[in-house]
């Protein structure tokens, strides 16, 4: 917006300082808008969300504006949490099932389990290479206090249990060869926890199916959760963005209205560039005029514009119009708004424009194509 407007006296001045500090507060409220705006932009942008949970959305909207209870969407965070609980529940049964069967028969006969009980001692059997051979090494006891762990480091699923037992065997057989009694006993071991792990398998697989739903319905509540919260912040956004436009639109009819009047020359110059915009430009100069003045037919064929009979305000509204389209075009009016000339293209297409001027009055004939 153009702050550095021309006044009628100095002693306007700080009528303008107060115009233009107004500016400045309405250029920072835009500024904040602008980053949340964003922030809204990118949130659907990035997630790609579905009509289906916009929609839910703006049902939860409404139903805040029209002061309800949004009991709905609370109740799914609280559904959410009792599934999370329960789904921990049946994964701990599901281990202490998994715990039960390796105590009955994983580690019969006694003697076969024995070299895995603990961990192995490298250094009072004298395996040098052990650890080099061996990278992840595992045992029972090891598993037991992982299992009893209270501190969140224990096991949180029973194929984290199954894995460390295959672990524990097949250390055993890559560190001994296979006519070596551990490497024997493991692969004995081994084959007896195979079969008795597909006995709880399908328990195991089913878990996990209801677990995947759960925590798909969890991610779509999440997600729900995010879409009120934007859908929300742009229904916000919207209302403060037209107050917002209602102060410029304000403060722009103030600054007009302090604006000096407009000399003969520069609305002949004003005229002048008029005649040479393109279809499109003019009918935005012509609705520019019909805003204040209603009879105005903006949309003819052939539009009769008296410069002399518009209103300051409107003259003023015009020249800024034309000197944002010089510079979008690149061309720079030698002033646009203290000595009254604005720089034109003097290639005018005069089959298309004709003129009536006189000594008092610039009074052009305007015809669009009809294109325009």
């Amino acid at each position: 917006m153009e702050t550095n407007v021309e006044i009628e006296s100095e002693e306007d001045g700080l009528r303008v300082d107060e115009l233009s500090q107004n500016v400045d507060q309405i250029f920072i409220q835009v500024h904040q808008l602008e980053k949340r705006l964003n922030e809204v932009e990118q949130f659907y942008s990035k997630s790609g969300r579905k009509q289906s949970n916009t929609s839910k959305a703006s049902s939860v909207i409404r139903d805040k504006d029209k002061d309800k209870p949004v009991s709905s969407f609370k109740r799914r965070q609280q559904d959410a949490s009792r599934r999370e609980a329960s789904a921990t529940r049946r994964m701990q049964d599901l281990m202490r099932q998994f715990n039960q069967l390796l105590q009955k028969h994983i580690t019969y006969p006694s003697n076969f389990s024995r070299p895995f009980l603990k961990p192995v001692d490298v250094v009072g059997l004298g395996l040098h290479d052990y650890n080099e051979i061996i990278k992840n090494p595992m045992d029972f006891s090891t598993i037991d206090k992982k299992w009893k762990a209270k501190d969140g480091s224990g096991y949180t699923n029973v194929r984290e249990m199954y894995a460390d037992v295959r672990l524990i065997f097949k250390n055993a057989m890559k560190y001994n060869k296979e006519t070596h009694d551990v490497h024997v006993m493991a692969k004995t071991l081994l084959d007896k926890f195979e079969e008795k792990w597909l006995q709880l398998l399908p328990k195991v697989d089913e878990e996990d199916e209801r677990r995947k739903r759960e925590e798909a319905e969890a991610q779509s509540d999440v997600q729900l959760a995010q879409e009120v919260t934007h859908a929300k912040m742009a229904r916000d956004l919207n209302v403060e963005l037209d107050v917002v436009d209602k102060q410029l639109k304000s403060l722009r009819d103030v600054v007009l209205q302090n604006c000096r009047k407009m000399s003969t020359e520069e609305k002949k110059a004003l005229m002048t560039v008029l005649t040479q915009l393109s279809p499109e430009d003019l009918n935005k100069a012509l609705l520019i005029v019909a805003q204040s003045n209603p009879n105005f037919q903006a949309t003819g064929q052939e539009v009769d514009l008296d410069i002399d009979a518009q209103s300051e305000a409107t003259l003023w509204k015009l020249k800024f119009f034309v000197k944002d389209l010089l510079q979008a075009q690149g061309k720079s009016p030698r002033s646009v708004g203290g000595s009254g000339n604005i720089a034109i293209n003097n290639n005018v297409n005069q089959s298309k424009r004709k003129f009536v001027t006189n000594d008092t009055q610039v009074r052009p004939v305007l015809k669009k194509s009809k294109k325009a």
